[in-house]
């Protein structure tokens, strides 16, 4: 694996989703050098793959993509995608040197310019991850319309090496045999902006592992809603019928013991509602029934928010759910016991079931990073009430939710109380360094 070695900058952002992209920016509009490493191929992280954002019911992409193309265009931020952070130690100078893995394209970044040639003339076709798995995409390909940089890539694992990209390509940019490649940055301080992942549906065996036609993720429900997303309409993905009978199931994936996530992931309830209220607007005379335990509507305007839904004809059932098997037809046969006056267990079937999954860390720092976690897996902050970005490393601050579940706004806050905790410390060590050279 070549190893080179890059220049220097004042700070390291570890993801560039968009708490990443906000404390870069913020740090960079303060004059620092920032250098941003991003696991995908595109920055943007889950909020370019939302449709519309709680509570005011804004476009997602509308919001995240000035922010991606001022990233990518800042002249103090450098953007390095499909990266890996193997290792980030600190130096006797109170900075850090961090080794990133660089993972191969098997395009050249430098000669690609976009055109999508070469994926027009790939003759193999396969889920598209980024449409939930609902469409299609080439074994070489550009991640989305509005990716940053709209730089394509190669699955190498599905290429039939036909060699027709090589062909198409105008700069001669498809490179079949291109390696993994290993540098190094030198920062005077460092964010972790790592994200979350969704709980796996493969661990609900009683809501199907996954295997049940017509039960989807709410990820895969935001894709289906929004206005680029795979069938500009909603479907049912089993058949292709418009669902007249839609479910959301909460607590699908958090305060569960059995999966080891006991807390609440927090935006669960909110963004179940918001699609709700999406799906009511786009199919009027669906009915439209949330299965929950409890509505925690903790932020600004989202009590509101929850009565507007209701005011909307949305249906509320307290209730758990315990099981779902396949019905007739592509349904869903809903068990569950109800929490309302009366109780008892009972039995409906929908169209369409939707999971509200809860939220996991998006990396873990152990073995390559020396700051900790604590006992749910979230990055740990020492002063997490007056100090949420604080971690137990000097020097090493945290932003959104790799810290902790939390929606776009709180995420956005302490990006911002990220960058001003980092370009202190940048400032301090500095004004140390200066005072112990005026010394010698």
């Amino acid at each position: 694996m070549e190893q080179k070695k890059t220049g220097k900058f004042d700070a390291l952002v570890v993801g560039g989703g968009i708490a990443g992209l906000q404390s870069a920016l913020d740090l960079a509009d303060q004059g620092f050098r920032v250098a941003v490493v991003e696991k995908d191929a595109s920055v943007g992280g889950k909020m370019i793959r939302l449709s519309k954002v709680f509570p005011t019911l804004d476009c997602a992409s509308c919001i995240t993509t000035p922010k991606m193309a001022a990233a990518a265009h800042h002249e103090n931020i450098t953007v390095f995608t499909y990266c890996e952070l193997e290792q980030l130690d600190r130096t006797p100078s109170g900075g850090f040197v961090a080794r990133i893995r660089q993972k191969s394209r098997f395009v050249d970044p430098d000669k690609c310019i976009g055109c999508r040639k070469c994926e027009y003339a790939c003759p193999v076709y396969l889920p598209d991850p980024e449409q939930g798995g609902f469409s299609a995409r080439k074994a070489i390909y550009v991640p989305f319309s509005n990716a940053i940089p709209p730089i394509a890539l190669r699955d190498a694992e599905n290429c039939i090496l036909c060699g027709k990209c090589e062909k198409v390509c105008p700069t001669g940019a498809v490179d079949f045999f291109q390696q993994p490649e290993e540098f190094v940055v030198e920062a005077g301080t460092a964010i972790l902006a790592t994200g979350f992942e969704m709980t796996p549906i493969e661990d609900k065996q009683q809501y199907g592992s996954g295997r049940i036609p017509n039960v989807i993720t709410s990820l895969q429900m935001e894709r289906l809603l929004a206005p680029h997303g795979p069938y500009n309409r909603v479907l049912r993905p089993h058949d292709g019928k418009e669902p007249e009978s839609i479910a959301y199931i909460q607590c699908a994936g958090s305060r569960d013991q059995s999966l080891g996530v006991t807390y609440c992931s927090r935006v669960c309830c909110m963004y179940a509602i918001k699609q709700a209220m999406l799906l009511s607007g786009s199919l009027p005379l669906a009915d439209i029934t949330v299965y929950y335990m409890d509505i925690r509507a903790f932020g600004k305007g989202y009590e509101q928010f929850f009565q507007n839904a209701m005011a909307m004809g949305i249906q509320f059932v307290k209730a758990k759910v315990a099981a779902l098997n396949e019905g007739e037809d592509g349904k869903v046969k809903l068990r569950y016991e109800s929490q309302e006056q009366g109780g008892g267990v009972c039995e409906v079937e929908h169209d369409l079931v939707v999971l509200s999954l809860g939220l996991v860390p998006g990396w873990d720092p152990q073995g390559h990073c020396a700051v900790s976690t604590a006992s749910d897996g979230f990055i740990k902050t020492v002063l997490p009430k007056i100090a949420p970005a604080i971690t137990d490393t000097e020097g090493i601050f945290v932003a959104g939710a790799a810290a902790a579940p939390k929606d776009i706004v709180d995420s956005i806050v302490e990006a911002g109380a990220a960058a001003m905790e980092a370009s202190m410390y940048l400032k301090r060590t500095a004004a140390g360094r200066a005072g112990g050279e005026a010394r010698q």
